[in-house]
């Protein structure tokens, strides 16, 4: 007999508390798929590391292209185009406003996983960043969460001294919320700091106050999202350990996912397609380089000291051994040249510095730029914003209660997956309505057996699942990879670089060629032809809007 559906007026009945896991889903922003040293990276991730080495690290686990639409995949299990974030909300084209699935927020067609979770028995957490809605009324609080410290917005400066910059835009400001109430930051303060701290509080509060209830807790960390700040102590720790540049911490990289059969033994990294060769830089352009790089290795390293953290505090509370840990990016690296907050003059009180001493400090305003975001892709192509496998394939892993670990995973998964996870492992069906009216079901699979060791993949190598963000076009079915990149950049669609796009449908197979290095489409007409209808199915299905001609 198929379980009652939840309701918030009527939650399904729960079982003992310690009959069910906690879940604690950790969100990185912006980090590279070989940052973590679990993953071939030399940064120094201790904490992540053994997470993700008792667990199992999946090596084909994809994302949307960039942040706000992964997100509202997560939370909803079903594609971004119908969760709300068929584009990103700043950067809306004007035909695109108005239309279902192009709200900029969590809409409403979606029960996030919080109010299901939520209405099933369990207590609902969350720290960190939003970015699916600016209003009491699309926050966190709003959306499923009990207890919630939350930026609303996509970025901010990491120690809070941009109280009147938010997406660096004149007249925009930072929004912070805990739970309903607009509250201001504590200036000063790392923010991955302030994000740890705060789920540390609320995991505290619970059990200080005896609440037995199965937690789950959304903990996402704007690091190592630019603008590039950290702790100096952290920057301190890898003076002069990329000197030697990006191509050489490529091929260092692409040595050691080999070495921890990450990869196949035959991988080839993707060409540089955004960054000049390093040895065509001048000695300055190499010291500017250089320390953007130490300074987002910091950042990293202090990501990870936070999820020690929070580990810690669950181990101290008898929570840990009950505890389900999913850790993933949320997009490819950032590739982006940034150098100072758009609108240029605005917010002068900052001083903005960019200097080479200075960079790392409050008043810097830099990205880390795509030689070393094309680096920490590796060996995929492109990066965030893309729907190549170095803009959508991620670094993620499973680890703690039920989850077999010391193992690697090469199945096709998805962000989609992790709400119908959740509730599998909870005991809890997804309803056909909430709060009143109809909702989508999951369109994500369940990786209960997966986790368990049970079955090595969650899905057909005949399923397609389509990707598609500022008209850059991707659809992957099986060992099968399809993308077209436009030429055009449509106003508004900021993250659409001149010269990348060819207008072109470009066909991989990935089980060969996980740096999508040779196109097959000339090779390959039928399975091109195929994967094309497959395109024009999940375009229609998911009410993907065209680039408009002009």
């Amino acid at each position: 007999m198929a379980q009652a559906p939840v309701s918030p007026a009527a939650p399904a009945p729960a079982p003992q508390a310690q009959a069910r896991p906690n879940f604690l889903v950790i969100v990185a922003d912006d980090i590279g798929w070989s940052d973590l040293g679990a993953f071939g990276g030399e940064i120094r991730t201790p904490n992540l590391d053994a997470l993700a080495n008792a667990g199992v690290r999946f090596t084909g686990f994809h994302t949307a292209p960039t942040c706000s639409p992964t997100r509202s995949e997560l939370l909803s299990g079903v594609d971004n185009h119908e969760a709300g974030l068929g584009s990103m909300a700043e950067l809306l084209d004007e035909h695109q406003r108005g239309h279902d699935g192009y709200e900029g927020v969590l809409n409403t067609r979606v029960a996030s996983i919080a109010e299901l979770l939520k209405a099933g028995g369990y207590h609902t957490l969350m720290a960190g960043k939003w970015h699916l809605g600016l209003t009491e009324a699309t926050s966190p609080a709003a959306r499923g969460f009990e207890q919630s410290y939350a930026l609303l917005q996509g970025l901010s400066n990491h120690f809070g001294k941009d109280q009147t910059e938010a997406w660096g835009k004149a007249g925009e400001r930072s929004t912070w919320r805990e739970g309903l109430k607009e509250v201001h930051y504590p200036e000063g303060k790392y923010v991955d700091d302030q994000f740890g701290d705060r789920l540390i509080d609320f995991l505290g509060q619970s059990a200080k106050a005896g609440d037995t209830r199965p937690f789950f807790a959304y903990l996402t960390f704007t690091g190592p999202h630019w603008p590039m700040q950290a702790p100096p102590e952290d920057i301190a720790r890898y003076k002069g350990r990329y000197d030697a540049g990006y191509d050489v911490l490529r091929a260092e990289r692409l040595a050691r996912q080999k070495v921890l059969g990450l990869v196949p033994q035959d991988a080839i990294a993707h060409a540089h397609e955004l960054a000049k060769p390093w040895d065509q830089l001048t000695p300055e352009e190499k010291a500017l380089e250089s320390r953007k790089m130490e300074v987002y290795a910091a950042m990293v390293d202090r990501l990870d000291q936070n999820v020690g953290r929070v580990v810690a505090e669950l181990k101290r509370t008898g929570r840990y051994d009950n505890t389900v840990i999913i850790f993933l990016g949320d997009n490819g690296p950032e590739g982006n040249t940034i150098n100072g907050p758009k609108g240029g003059s605005f917010n002068a009180s900052l001083k903005i510095d960019n200097s080479l001493g200075n960079i790392g400090k409050a008043n810097s305003y830099v990205g880390y730029g795509p030689g070393w975001a094309e680096a920490n892709a590796t060996p995929s192509r492109l990066v965030k914003s893309y729907p190549t496998e170095g803009g959508i394939r991620t670094t993620a892993f499973a680890t703690g209660f039920g989850v077999k670990g010391g193992r690697i995973s090469g199945a096709n998964l998805s962000v989609t997956d992790i709400a119908p996870t959740l509730l599998q492992l909870a005991g809890v069906t997804q309803p056909a309505s909430f709060n009143g009216h109809p909702i989508l079901p999951h369109e994500g699979h369940s990786w209960s057996a997966l986790l368990a060791g049970t079955a090595q993949t969650v899905r057909s190598p005949e399923e397609p699942l389509g990707y598609e963000l500022f008209y850059r076009r991707g659809l992957r079915k099986g060992d099968w990879k399809l993308v077209y990149l436009p030429a055009i950049k449509p106003e508004g669609a900021a993250y659409l670089k001149a010269g990348v796009g060819d207008n072109q449908w470009r066909l991989y197979n990935l089980a060969r060629d996980p740096g999508e290095t040779t196109d097959l489409a000339a090779s390959e007409p039928a399975k091109l032809k195929e994967l094309l209808a497959d395109w024009d199915v999940y375009a229609k299905q998911k009410g993907v809007i065209p680039l408009a001609q002009k």
